[in-house]
């Protein structure tokens, strides 16, 4: 039985740079040496591909380095549930979590890797504010529990990044290189980046991009007019609109949804079937053009048969169906818009249909709800005050954040890049916009969307009207609003609202359950006695539950069930794919129920883990390892 402890692999999240050396050798085997790379048999393999030239493009600043060391060095937290802060907890895919982004990013590597659709955020702009991410990176974790202890007495800032700050853009690009380097890991190979900006960064935002996601993979920059008077104190020019950057993992998987954003223009496509909405044009090609008569295409001249009740369109001659040309009502012959081969593809999958009006049966095809999409959206409905703060304000009935995004504007970017089954991570969260808008797009069109929401526990001024609400940090401000937003569906629409998924699993960044074992500490004793009883106190089942989960690269919202075998609790996630017990007397009778219990679920794969001083000795260990074996469960831990 193999324990997790801090020298194992699964006792930190993913080692990105050893996956990294692992794909390299599956390409270059050859470049490999005694366990290393032959950094000249490398530069041979690659031939004319490397780049000798002391000078070249290269976009750097003070602090990229260290950053980039730090989006590949491992995290040894975990992520704590909060249960009691939770909304519908055993049945929510939903995720909200309190931490340091940087910190969460890491964690959710082996369990998220390539398996989010879009990653939206609206980070910090760089406006000579505070930034409250520190980038000192000796101990992020540590650096980052000592100065929230959810929160310091002092409430101080993480740290400031005023306009005076000799390195005021460094700062602020550090920042984010480690976090949308490590966000571009969960995205799945069809995936989008989708980050909000201001005109003070949108330059050096725009080449840190080109870098983490490929200049070839920019979609485009779309300007957002969100504040359409403008900014009347400007010296020069009123800013009235910001920027949103959209960035595919591999434009060669990239597609958007076919949808429409334009409410106006969405009001056209007034039909709708089990597809969605459409609307009706005349399959004629009507335009005034030459090749829209029959004398200049003769091959797009052919009957289409239809049946007695409409319901059948066929190319083909069929006994008892009506034949019908492409003749206008006036007479004049026209075309079809395809050749006859393309029209019965058109009719297999239901694309045309055929209508009776007065005598004549005319053939229409369905245009589904599609609009091409501009890089200006000027719509009143990304106006940020009466569509974000507004809202926010009323649905918490007081004054609560400040500068929100548009419910609307974040709920068109969803609408355009999630299917219905697809799931949103917004890492700079703030007041919980992208739940919120992607709740009401689930309403919208009966969808089944899901959102991972990080935020770090920032507190609000002691002088301000979120403070004395009762609102302490913004976490809090947006877990109201989340569980507010969900009321308000379940009132205006009850019949939706019990089929849809309107809660969230809250969870909250930590240090490890698990002590470390460090034979240079100074007290061995303490130690020695850590090794023994290695679960740090106050840390519960759940605590260990989870962070179980985390190190094999599970999903936080897999389904959980409790057994109960032989007066011990065991726990079973994801249908007994993982059996957990973390009992204080594991005795063979347990591990004969858990055997039962593998049997009877029959997954796939079925791994073991328990908890290391759950045995009496050595000798009972041995027994349960045996017992498992006689079943056929190989993979058995200890933590």
């Amino acid at each position: 039985m193999n324990k997790i402890d801090h020298n194992d692999p699964l006792s930190k999240s993913a080692d990105i740079v050893f996956e990294n050396i692992q794909q390299l050798q599956q390409l270059f085997p050859e470049v490999f040496k005694e366990g290393k790379i032959d950094w000249q048999e490398l530069q041979a393999t690659l031939g004319e591909h490397i780049d000798a030239e002391n000078e070249r493009f290269n976009f750097t600043w003070n602090g990229k380095s260290n950053a980039r060391k730090e989006a590949q060095k491992p995290s040894t937290g975990t992520l704590r549930p909060a249960p009691e802060e939770s909304v519908d907890w055993d049945t929510t895919q939903n995720l909200y979590i309190e931490g340091d982004n940087l910190e969460v990013l890491k964690l959710l590597q082996k369990s998220y890797h390539q398996k989010i659709k879009l990653v939206y955020v609206d980070p910090p702009y760089n406006t000579g504010r505070d930034i409250l991410y520190k980038n000192d990176f000796s101990d992020n974790l540590k650096n980052y529990l000592e100065l929230t202890k959810q929160l310091d007495l002092n409430n101080n800032v993480f740290s400031t990044n005023t306009d005076a700050n000799g390195r005021y853009h460094s700062n602020w690009l550090t920042m984010m290189y480690s976090r949308l380097k490590l966000s571009r890991n969960l995205l799945k190979p069809d995936g989008v980046f989708v980050i909000a900006i201001d005109h003070y960064e949108l330059a050096h935002l725009i080449v840190l991009c080109n870098e983490i996601f490929g200049e070839e993979n920019q979609l485009g920059i779309v300007a957002v007019v969100h504040k359409p008077e403008g900014r009347n104190q400007a010296k020069y020019f009123g800013t009235s609109h910001e920027y949103m950057l959209f960035y595919a993992k591999s434009k060669e998987h990239c597609n958007f949804r076919t949808v429409v954003l334009d409410e106006e223009l969405l009001k056209n496509f007034d039909l709708q079937d089990d597809i969605g909405r459409y609307r009706l044009k005349n399959f004629i090609r009507m335009s005034d053009g030459k090749y829209s008569l029959r004398e200049n295409k003769p091959k797009f001249y052919y009957p289409i048969y239809v049946s007695s009740d409409l319901k059948e369109l066929s190319t083909n001659e069929k006994a008892g169906f009506t034949p019908v040309y492409p003749v206008t009502e006036s007479g004049q012959e026209r075309t079809w818009k395809t050749t006859s081969d393309t029209c019965q593809e058109r009719i297999e999958d239901g694309t045309l249909i055929a209508v009776k009006e007065g005598e004549r049966i005319v053939v229409y095809e369905k245009l589904r709800e599609s609009q091409v999409i501009k890089t200006h959206w000027i719509d009143k409905k990304y106006h940020a005050y009466h569509f974000g703060t507004k809202v926010v304000d009323s649905l918490l009935e007081n004054k609560t954040f400040d500068f929100p995004k548009s419910v609307y504007l974040v709920r068109d970017v969803l609408k355009l890049i999630l299917e219905k089954d697809d799931t949103v991570l917004d890492f700079f969260s703030g007041s919980a916009t992208t739940a919120h808008a992607l709740m009401n797009l689930n309403v919208e069109d009966d969808g089944n969307r899901k959102h991972i929401m990080v935020q770090l526990p920032e507190p609000t001024d002691e002088k301000s009207e979120p403070f004395k609400a009762g609102y302490k940090t913004i976490p809090e401000i947006a877990k109201e609003r989340i569980r507010r937003a969900g009321n308000k569906i379940t009132e205006e629409h009850p019949d939706k609202a019990k089929d849809l998924d309107l809660g969230f699993k809250v969870f909250k960044l930590d240090s490890s359950n698990i002590k470390a074992w460090s034979p240079e500490s100074e007290n061995l004793e303490q130690n020695l006695l850590d090794a023994v009883e290695n679960i740090k106190k106050g840390r519960t089942d759940k605590d260990l539950l989870f962070e179980i989960l985390l190190k094999y690269g599970l999903d936080l919202t897999l389904p959980i069930t409790e057994h109960e075998i032989a007066d011990t609790k065991v726990y079973s996630v994801g249908m007994g794919a993982l059996l957990i017990c973390l009992s204080g007397d594991i005795k063979v009778a347990v591990a004969e129920g858990i055997a039962q219990l593998k049997n009877k679920l029959n997954p796939e794969i079925c791994r073991v883990v328990f908890k290391d001083n759950g045995f009496k000795d050595s000798a009972q260990k041995t027994n349960v390892m045996q017992k498992l074996k006689q079943h056929n469960i190989e993979e058995v831990r200890s933590i």
